[in-house]
């Protein structure tokens, strides 16, 4: 699989907020950053699932990070979201980086003033390709 650093793809900046009567941290994204759904992120060599969705108020949001597509959708077991802010040393009214790697489906995200290597990951539809030249072959 290909690798990128986060200097040559698109970043945006977002920032955390708090969520909830338990002030769960959340990422507040701009406006067409990411699709509304379950896309991959990518956070200190980790690798994630999260929910995208749109608040009340109309702000893209980030509401997690889930260790799989299906916890992320379920909103089940562990988010890491909060473990990440911390060990980043972030707080609610941060900035937080976005890393576009592939636009609608994998993201980074970074600490400003950090730096990352992401592996870029197929698309479904890239390896049902590769799939189907390998029986054509």
């Amino acid at each position: 699989m290909p690798s990128v650093t986060s200097d040559g793809v698109d970043t945006v900046r977002a920032e955390i907020v708090e969520s909830g009567a338990l002030d769960r941290p959340k990422v507040r994204l701009p406006d067409g950053t990411a699709p509304e759904g379950v896309v991959r992120v990518d956070a200190a060599g980790s690798t994630y699932h999260a929910p995208v969705v749109v608040a009340l108020d109309g702000d893209l949001e980030l509401r997690g990070l889930y260790d799989n597509a299906r916890m992320a959708r379920e909103r089940d077991g562990d988010n890491r979201l909060a473990a990440w802010v911390d060990e980043n040393g972030l707080a609610p009214g941060r900035t937080v980086l976005v890393d576009v790697i592939v636009d609608g489906q994998q993201y980074g995200l970074r600490a400003p003033g950090e730096e990352a290597v992401y592996r870029v990951v197929d698309s479904p539809d890239d390896d049902l390709a590769s799939i189907a030249e390998d029986l054509d072959g």
